[in-house]
């Protein structure tokens, strides 16, 4: 009787366990389900959105995005929709993968959402870019390999006056309304504007996809799409790029306004705390990031002037810093010179990753200069994704102003944009399988930017900072992105001057003068961005810390690495959440394994 009670009892749990087994899987199965259809919707809502987001030759390929309050509107509706039915969402019900692309989509969305609400497109431009600088990409967007294909192109140039008209009349409500972006930023703005004007026609980077067509079209067929293009160009695109220039000139940047800061803008504050949060991915305020910048630039100021002592310098870290910003020991001769020097370190770093990875990407990378109509204002080096699967990525160096381009930074900057930096990480990303359409191209700057400066830290572990110089080049790039949590809160949300924040960049880092204004500038004129490089890399320092000490001697560099990248960009929040699992699933792991 012992016996059927104990196996009557047996049987009864088990089938509580089913049935609670069953439940719970119900609910998780309604939570992923829904999920799956919100992700669904929102692939059809982001198709129709913009042309660009749905190539179709002979359609979409042949027109620019719609501008207009109705469009923008209507993009604001349904992206509400999506988020509101998001939220309602228990993520404690998804599978881990469907967290992830939960996190990413609500973030992205929300981001959306609060760019309309903020009335972000009153401001289509920064201090070193701008929507005619954007839009002047689109023969990128389409491979050419057939007549309809150069049709489309013209229509799309066609087109560009209109989607010209439609960013100025933003342009006009944003001076109405104070929604500008400051004055003393866009000085020499127009120039960049004035480089795509040209005489001759076929010199404009818009007519280079007609240097050399494709041999599927007659000889003939060429020459008439030639002489189209030719005549759109010098007919519609010149005179609303001048239309343009005189807008920016004459009233843009007399009426721009005299305030630097977020804050000073309509509903300011809250404004500003927005992108703190949304550049961290963290609930962090303007006055945490202020003071975690302060300790940090002490930390790293320590490490400098241990380099220094290294070296053997015996003056103070002002006369070391001039130095290194006038010896011509420390500059390249000429464009090509920097060009190569920065693709020579990418091909040692190119060794160094199989030690590092398990994981690398089948999409290659190259180096060029930065494209001389931006070049004067743009920053020193940045990573050019592939716009499609049968191109590669590139790293820009900027080569203008060589003596403001030192050879000392050169290490961490080519770890950061190229490998194991923004290439190895974006490529990675764009190659995920099995994974919604969004997240393949989701670029979240907290991740991405703290994985490109923690990829200078690597380059410790990596042998490539032998030479004391690049390695004080490295901590002033370390030290640069501790500026940022500094200066960029200073200015935007506790009264700071442009030159204040200047003096604090340059008296504690060896960037060029050059290079100090016009990152200054840049953070002016896109608030909080400059945040997620030091707050991203402290938190994946964090994760790895965490590992290390959990898992003793079983922790395996090259698969943190891969936990980290595997799933693409995603919120520093969600990213703890993955490696958390990691390391539990690896100690469970340690205990079957000692059983």
């Amino acid at each position: 009787m012992k016996v059927f009670f104990q196996l009557l009892l047996i049987l009864s749990l088990a089938a509580c366990s089913q049935t609670n087994n069953s439940s719970d899987a119900h609910s998780y199965d309604s939570a992923d389900q829904l999920l799956q259809q919100l992700i669904v919707k929102h692939q059809q809502v982001y198709q129709q959105a913009s042309p660009f987001h749905f190539p179709e030759v002979g359609g979409n390929n042949a027109k620019l995005p719609d501008l207009s309050p109705k469009a923008l509107e209507k993009a604001y509706q349904a992206n509400l929709a999506i988020y509101t039915e998001l939220m309602t969402i228990d993520q404690d019900k998804l599978t881990q993968e469907n967290q992830i692309n939960w996190s990413v989509l609500t973030y992205s969305l929300k981001n959306e959402i609060d760019g309309y609400l903020n009335k972000e497109h009153y401001m289509p431009l920064t201090a070193e870019s701008g929507f005619h600088v954007w839009i002047a990409n689109i023969s990128s967007r389409i491979h050419f390999k057939s007549e309809q294909d150069y049709i489309d192109y013209i229509a799309r140039l066609n087109a560009i006056p209109h989607y010209f008209d439609q960013q100025m009349a933003w342009m006009e409500l944003g001076i109405e309304e104070g929604i500008t972006q400051p004055q003393i930023v866009l000085a020499g703005f127009e120039q960049s504007i004035l480089a795509y004007i040209k005489d001759d026609v076929t010199s404009s980077g818009y007519y280079q996809p007609f240097l050399a067509m494709h041999d599927s079209v007659s000889p003939q067929v060429q020459r008439q799409l030639q002489a189209q293009a030719k005549q759109v160009l010098s007919s519609q695109v010149m005179p609303v790029y001048q239309k343009y220039y005189d807008f920016m000139v004459n009233k843009y940047q007399v009426k721009a306004r005299k305030n630097i800061a977020a804050s000073a803008l309509p509903n300011g504050e809250r404004y500003y705390q927005n992108r703190v949060e949304h550049y961290t991915t963290l609930p962090m305020t303007a006055e945490q990031v202020h003071q975690q910048g302060l300790q940090e630039v002490k930390r790293i100021r320590a490490e400098m002037e241990a380099v220094i002592k290294e070296v053997g310098f015996t003056g103070s870290f002002a006369e070391f810093v001039q130095f290194l910003r006038t010896d011509p020991q420390f500059y390249a001769q000429t464009p090509l010179e920097l060009i190569k020097e920065a693709s020579y370190i990418a091909k040692q770093m190119d060794a160094k990753l199989p030690p590092l990875f398990k994981t690398l990407p089948r999409t290659p990378y190259g180096v060029m200069p930065v494209p001389e109509n931006i070049a004067p204002k743009y920053t020193t080096g940045r990573y050019s994704g592939a716009a499609r699967d049968d191109q590669p990525g590139n790293y820009w160096v900027n080569t203008y102003r060589l003596d403001r381009r030192p050879l000392y930074v050169l290490t961490a900057l080519t770890l950061h944009e190229a490998v194991p930096g923004h290439h190895l990480q974006i490529a990675l990303a764009k190659e995920m399988q099995n994974v919604p359409k969004f997240r393949n191209r989701t670029y979240i700057s907290a991740f991405g930017e703290g994985w490109g400066l923690y990829s200078e830290y690597l380059g410790i572990e990596a042998g490539m900072y032998s030479d004391p110089y690049h390695n004080f080049g490295r901590l002033t790039y370390e030290m640069w992105r501790a500026c940022r949590l500094v200066v960029d809160t200073g200015m935007h949300s506790q009264g700071w001057s442009r030159d204040k924040a200047m003096d604090f960049l340059a008296s504690n880092t060896a960037l060029s003068l050059h290079n100090v204004k016009t990152e200054i500038d840049r953070y002016i004129s896109w608030p909080g961005q400059a945040l997620s490089y030091k707050i991203g890399e402290l938190k994946i320092k964090q994760l790895r810390n965490k590992a290390e000490q959990q898992l003793g001697n079983q922790f395996d560099l090259r698969e943190f690495h891969d936990q980290l990248l595997k799933h693409g960009s995603m919120p520093l929040s969600m990213l703890e959440k993955v490696i958390d699992s990691y390391i539990e699933e690896q100690l469970r792991k340690q205990e079957l394994a000692h059983e």
